[in-house]
């Protein structure tokens, strides 16, 4: 639901999706983590997070958020936190090998995990704040294997069930501590995008995780059910995150959205924030099929190129879109966070730069003030 202060965002607010990219200090910092004394961690991770805050607020940037500082991975934290996980699975992703995290006991969190972090971004900023959390969709696809996890939770449905209740419990916590957007990142439901998955032809996916059936009629339904679960009477906005995953300067699937948009109608959700700078992600044409209840955050802003655009082409991104989706509904934003994991290549005076410019292009369109089919 819109708040009393989301309701004061001017059309093409601006916002960034979450992330952005940690300086070296901050890397470090996260790293040595165990080897310091909790105070002094914590006391100098405050005041870089502070830091964070303020760059976004120099930028012009209406809506901030922490910058996911905290966390050295967008959704490692969450899982870290919640307990239950085990690094154990063997996979390839971009050529390389890795290891990660599965389900293999239960959650066991009964109290909120990130309830302290929100309260000091709500604590340190008087502009509106936005938190992130992971969608249950997105954990439970990613992290439940038949190989591990069938002790803690039988079926990927049990464990998707339990995730949309402690996730639900994690919003309503960040919202009693001042937080204005509650966003739920899925970019798992930009997988019912790519023809390559859908169709069972996925053997030059860069993820080997997602070489694996694909069924929007079956999938896409669960998905929903679940994110509705954690909206449902938040008494804060709530926007939905679906990008098509960053790693290295790469995405790992494409496709538009035409696939899914559609299947928003049901959603308790505010807001859904999409990728359309990037190629092979959103066409502008895809926003014909938004629901009408649905507001707009519009990538517009390519946060995978080192060459960053000029004002003039993210401003025309957005007209275009302003063509199709009233200014009412519509936020700005870059297509994904700037860093989903500390490794990220870009540096913050790119990040920093990047902003500016998206604040520049939508002072610019709230004066010329695009109408639809103009």
């Amino acid at each position: 639901m819109k708040t009393a202060r989301t309701r004061q965002l001017p059309p093409f607010y601006t916002q960034g999706i979450g992330s952005l990219p940690r300086p070296q200090v901050v890397r470090d910092l996260l790293a040595k983590r165990r080897d310091m004394p909790p105070e002094t961690f914590a006391k100098t991770l405050d005041d870089l997070v502070i830091f964070a805050i303020r760059l976004q607020e120099q930028a012009g940037l209406d809506v901030v958020s922490d910058g996911e500082w905290r966390r050295s991975q967008y959704i490692r934290e969450f899982l870290d936190r919640v307990g239950g996980f085990e690094r154990c699975r063997r996979f390839t992703h971009q050529g390389e090998t890795k290891l990660t995290e599965v389900v293999v006991r239960r959650m066991t969190a009964n109290d909120s995990v990130f309830r302290d972090d929100a309260r000091f971004l709500s604590a340190h900023t008087d502009r509106v704040t936005k938190f992130a959390l992971p969608s249950p969709f997105l954990v439970a696809v990613r992290y439940w294997h038949e190989d591990h996890s069938r002790a803690a939770y039988p079926t990927v449905q049990h464990f998707l069930d339990h995730l949309a209740e402690i996730i639900g419990r994690e919003a309503q916590a960040l919202v009693e501590v001042g937080i204005d957007i509650v966003q739920l990142d899925d970019p798992a439901l930009t997988y019912f995008c790519d023809p390559r998955l859908t169709n069972g032809a996925g053997e030059d996916i860069h993820d080997e995780r997602l070489r694996r059936t694909w069924d929007v009629d079956r999938q896409f339904p669960e998905a929903l059910a679940a994110i509705n679960r954690v909206a449902e009477g938040l008494r804060a906005e709530v926007h939905l995150h679906c990008c098509h995953s960053v790693y290295k300067r790469r995405s790992d699937v494409s496709g538009d959205y035409k696939p899914i948009l559609p299947r928003l109608l049901d959603a308790k959700v505010d807001r859904v924030n999409l990728e359309f700078a990037y190629p092979g992600t959103g066409d502008v044409s895809d926003l014909s099929l938004l629901p009408a209840h649905l507001g707009l955050g519009m990538g517009v802003i390519d946060v995978r190129s080192e060459k960053p655009q000029s004002v003039e082409q993210i401003e025309a991104l957005a007209e275009a879109g302003a063509r199709i989706i009233e200014p009412a509904r519509m936020a700005l934003n870059p297509d994904c966070g700037f860093a989903p994991d500390a490794g990220e290549p870009p540096t913050i005076d790119e990040a920093y730069g990047k902003l500016q410019r998206l604040v520049v292009a939508a002072e610019r369109l709230r004066r010329t003030s695009v109408r639809p089919g103009a």
